[in-house]
């Protein structure tokens, strides 16, 4: 099946559909057909799983090394800041509604500028962006705690500095996920996405669980100190990078309609759109855990912060196992993506039907654990399958839906509980991105002419995928 250029004038990479199906492994990017982007080394075609001495293999280069303890106390100080800041409006309002009402406003900048800040991105130092963001949030954290220790913070105070975190994320998560490129080079870049994943998912697991503590000890209020103590850390560390190791690439040329041939470049290459749209369903609703996790430890389980706090851990764990077993892929295939968020959606519906404490922690894990696989393996799909030119603007489009997702679902979540109750809300949180795959299987398997066949062997059946000649 011929494929289409959606544009001339940006590079393309040879992942494209190969046989016309859903089975794309890793690409090998290829230099650009124009000097709109600048040329990317090849991408090495891994086909056998690494050995297990290479399992975090890009910790060896010095720059990443430094970039990923730093990223573990941000990632560990910013799980703190969420988990109190969520439990801290539903203290002072005690309304599901509301918490969901602070998810949107962290995430509702991203919605509305988040492809602009991937523009920048393309165009300014990575590092220096970051140590500005860091700064930011170190300073939104300590206004926070002064606010909240001093017994005059409001719901409205908190949302104002959500909304301001939220405005600084546009820029710092975009820079956060192609700096990897510009510290580890192309070699190891697979493995260094995984790493950042299992970073994020560590803190995740760690911050949570602090997070209860202070909460039941000393307040929301030191929680956000220590996340502000945290950027100023965060920021010292990225000072400590070498300059001169890393792999710096031209910004493109100043030239008009950057971000509209940046939305083409992503549109029309199916490993990008695919894993955007999947994305962009299963953050709406499959991301929204702070809201659904919120009323179930106070409505359901009657469990307080500290049953908040390990509800989170619980899924933090899963989603840790999960990354550390991202970095043993061999490939990477859209339809492994498309099999992810439909066995993570039919998970988190499954979760919904559990009435005991213990049986709803142990689901957690496994939502935790499929959750990430399919997350890791769309963010190492996308930046593979995009030439570094383009990559902030792609990434930035990746995170719009992801975090943009969750502007959206967050309110609409906290309706749904209210509504109808946790239960339901977290099975409606996993059947639509289980919907949505199986939609994208139909689809993927009509443009490319594809068949089910079941084959026995041994007397046991199995399914097959085969290709179909078109007529």
């Amino acid at each position: 099946m011929p494929v289409r250029e959606p544009n001339a004038n940006l590079p393309r990479t040879v992942e494209e559909y190969r046989s016309s199906s859903s089975d794309l492994r890793t690409p090998r990017v290829t230099s650009p057909t124009t000097t709109a982007s600048p040329p990317t080394e090849p991408l090495s075609i891994v086909t056998e799983r690494p050995p297990w001495r290479h399992t975090f293999i890009a910790l060896a280069v010095p720059n990443f090394r430094i970039w990923t303890y730093g990223n573990l106390i941000a990632m560990t100080a910013g799980w703190i800041q969420r988990i109190a800041q969520d439990w801290l409006v539903l203290e002072l309002t005690g309304s599901a509604t509301k918490v969901g009402i602070t998810v949107a406003m962290q995430f509702a900048p991203m919605l509305f500028f988040g492809l602009l800040g991937g523009v920048l991105v393309d165009r300014v130092s990575k590092r220096m962006l970051l140590m500005f963001t860091q700064s930011a949030f170190a300073i939104l954290s300590l206004v926070l705690a002064a606010l909240t220790l001093s017994g005059n913070v409001d719901a409205w105070m908190v949302w104002g500095i959500a909304f301001l975190t939220g405005l600084v994320t546009v820029i710092d998560n975009p820079a956060r996920q192609v700096i990897v490129t510009e510290l580890v080079g192309q070699k190891n870049l697979r493995n260094a996405i995984s790493i950042n994943s299992s970073v994020f998912q560590l803190g995740g697991m760690i911050g949570p669980a602090i997070a209860g503590v202070l909460l039941m000890t000393v307040g929301a209020g030191w929680a956000f100190a220590i996340n502000g103590a945290a950027c100023i850390m965060v920021v010292i560390m990225l000072s400590l990078l070498r300059t001169s190791q890393m792999t710096r690439m031209a910004a493109p040329p100043r030239v008009p309609g950057q971000l509209r041939a940046g939305l083409a470049y992503a549109v029309g290459k199916p490993t990008i759109i695919w894993p955007v749209l999947l994305a962009a369903v299963f953050a709406v609703f499959g991301l929204t855990m702070p809201v659904l996790l919120a009323s179930f430890a106070d409505n359901v389980f009657h469990v307080g912060a500290g049953g908040y706090g390990l509800f989170n851990s619980m899924v933090a764990v899963g989603a840790l196992a999960g990354a550390l077993l991202s970095t043993r892929r061999a490939s990477i295939r859209l339809r492994t993506i498309v099999i992810g968020v439909g066995i993570t959606g039919l998970l988190q519906a499954t979760t919904g039907l559990m009435s005991g404490v213990a049986p709803f922690a142990l689901m957690l894990i496994t939502v935790g654990m499929a959750s990430l696989l399919f997350l890791t393996a769309s963010n190492s799909l996308i930046q593979m399958s995009s030439n570094i030119g383009v990559r902030g603007r792609v990434m930035s489009l990746y995170v719009l839906v992801l975090l943009g997702g969750q502007a959206i679902g967050g309110p609409l979540m906290g309706w749904i509980i209210t509504t109808f109750g946790a239960h339901i809300g977290m099975m409606v949180s996993g059947g639509m991105p289980a919907l949505a795959a199986a939609v994208a299987c139909v689809v993927l398997a009509r443009r490319g002419h594809l068949t089910l066949q079941v084959r026995v062997r041994h007397h046991v059946p199995t399914v097959h995928i085969e290709h179909r000649p078109a007529v």
